[in-house]
């Protein structure tokens, strides 16, 4: 049996591409761009294993798939690409480094932008007793419930979020829901767990919270009407805090995971 005939060249490109590989998933961990770049890989690599196989007719059809999605990539990522493009081409290092951390950091700031909206909104609602049911989507898809309200596409800032639960706003009853730090849907219909454990104070929000969150990854706050308590339930438990600054911290490393 022959040892493959192997080049250092060889092993020099696959070290390339997977630093390569390394890179781009650093940069877009944690966002959107994620979820899509895995659905490539995995595309690529069933693409691969079709030609290798000499399955002509799936491996032309992949391939074609492929030859238009990166089309579609450049026009649903221009924003990103004109940033990388511009880091690349930089001829000043410490330009390069700063906009290679503007690069990594815009999906965080989006992010602990989001966070202290929904979170000081909901302390000004505490204080008036205004009850809220905020659901934030992470990975699982949260499409069978939004179906049940009424679908949005709304920036995130405070004072959207306390228009929204206002007593008199016609969107207040049910759950609004978050996803990519975009509200996506409001008066949202949540299923209503029967679990017996959950102390009898706690009305239909956090009932919906918690079976939301036991269903899927997603993570809720609400702000009780009765007593104007803000809580945090997470994988169908409630997550104890100390205080605002506590609450985003633990809401920008779960939506950050």
């Amino acid at each position: 049996m022959e040892l493959l005939d192997i080049r250092i060249i060889d092993i020099i490109d696959i070290v390339l591409v997977a630093f390569l590989l390394y890179y781009i998933y650093k940069l877009i961990k944690g966002t959107v761009a994620i979820n899509i770049f895995i659905g490539i890989v995995i595309i690529y690599a069933i693409w691969k294993v079709t030609e290798l196989l000499e399955m002509e007719m799936l491996s032309k059809i992949l391939g074609g798939f492929l030859g238009v999605g990166m089309v579609a990539l450049v026009v649903v990522f221009q924003q990103e690409i004109r940033r990388f493009l511009l880091m690349l081409g930089s001829t000043n290092f410490s330009a390069r480094k700063k906009l290679l951390k503007q690069f990594r950091s815009t999906s965080d700031s989006k992010l602990i932008s989001t966070i202290d909206a929904v979170t000081q909104a909901c302390k000004k609602m505490s204080k008036s007793k205004t009850g809220a049911l905020i659901v934030f989507k992470r990975n699982n898809s949260l499409d069978f419930v939004k179906s049940t309200g009424d679908k949005m596409f709304i920036e995130i800032n405070q004072p959207i979020i306390e228009s929204v639960f206002y007593k008199n706003s016609p969107l207040h009853d049910g759950a609004t829901l978050i996803e990519d730090n975009v509200i996506t849907a409001t008066r949202v219909i949540l299923p209503v767990t029967n679990e017996n454990e959950i102390p009898e104070r706690f009305g239909l929000r956090h009932r919906a919270a918690v079976s939301i969150t036991e269903k899927t990854d997603a993570v809720c706050i609400t702000v009780s009407e009765e007593s104007g308590q803000i809580s945090y339930i997470m994988d169908g438990n409630f997550v104890l805090f100390d205080d605002i600054e506590e609450l985003n911290e633990l809401l920008e490393k779960d939506l950050s995971s």
